[in-house]
């Protein structure tokens, strides 16, 4: 395969991930009956069989035995397991409550959280312009605090469990759907306790036989890997930084589902604070964009 079919191929797969996950809170609307909690539950139950074939089709079965073998990448999949199941429950009970612009926004800061962690945590150093966009977003996270706090707890919970996520990932030496093999795997037992107890209350299971919820809960084993999968080979054909331009798809079809289907509103402070945020992301992006032509 040539560089140029191997590029579309890639683009064409980052594209549909992302479309895929911005997507997302208009599923989880169609779920807001499910508690949060079981519908988290539900959701590793159905993703863990999905992995597997997907690990199986693959033939990276060694991979899965390999982690659970190694005591120091199991844990590093333990923390990071952990970290992704909170980002999930609290995205869920973001769109439950009606908060879908502040899950955009969240997804907007974190590659700038990343720039954050890499300078702190794995002695990366930033540029000036870097510097400045970091400042940008301050000044944007700042606005909330006087006028939006709500919206900034959410969006900052799902910016900083995402990031603390991709750097315990990057950190362990695992592939993308080995890696959510194992913590799908890790989380399936407190996910079972959960369905349990759902299954047991007065309310009774989403699950039931005749629950409208039934089948769309059965989808979210595909809704969660399938777009994974895609971000997979997307991330091997694409260079950084064009992937770095495709991830904001996600968070914009969010920023604009919030304001159309869920009939958000942006006041004062959360429109001066998304204004700051897309000038740190261009001045950002332009920066990451010159850095890769001169290399």
């Amino acid at each position: 395969m040539n560089h140029s079919s191997t590029f579309r191929r890639g683009l064409t797969a980052a594209v549909a991930a992302y479309v895929a996950w911005g997507l997302l809170p208009l599923y989880f609307r169609a779920l807001h009956d499910v508690p949060p909690v079981e519908l988290i539950g539900w959701r590793i139950l159905f993703t863990l069989p999905v992995c597997l074939v997907i690990v199986a089709a693959r033939r990276q079965g060694p991979d899965v035995r390999a982690a659970f073998a190694n005591p120091r990448v199991l844990l590093q999949l333990a923390i990071s397991a952990a970290l992704i199941g909170a980002n999930w429950l609290i995205f869920v009970i973001a769109i439950n409550e009606g908060h879908v612009l502040a899950t955009s926004l969240g997804y907007y800061i974190n590659p700038l959280i990343n720039v954050l962690l890499g300078t702190m945590l794995l002695g990366e150093r930033l540029s000036r312009v870097q510097w400045t966009a970091v400042g940008l977003a301050g000044a944007g996270i700042a606005l909330l605090l006087a006028g939006a706090l709500d919206t900034l707890i959410v969006a900052m919970s799902l910016a900083l469990t995402f990031a603390f996520y991709g750097y315990v990932r990057k950190k362990a030496p695992v592939g993308s759907v080995p890696g959510l093999t194992v913590e799908t795997a890790l989380l399936a037992l407190p996910a079972l306790v959960v369905v349990w107890i759902w299954a047991g209350s007065p309310a009774g299971s989403s699950m039931a036989p005749g629950s409208p919820s039934a089948l769309l809960l059965a989808f979210s084993g595909v809704a969660t890997a399938i777009p994974l999968l895609l971000f997979a080979v997307a991330a091997r054909a694409l260079p950084l930084s064009t992937l770095g331009f495709v991830q904001f798809i996600a968070p914009t079809i969010s920023f604009t589902l919030g304001l159309t289907v869920f009939g958000e509103s942006l006041d004062p402070a959360r429109l001066g604070c998304f204004a700051l945020i897309w000038s740190a992301i261009a001045l950002y992006s332009w920066d990451m964009l010159r850095r890769a032509r001169s290399a």
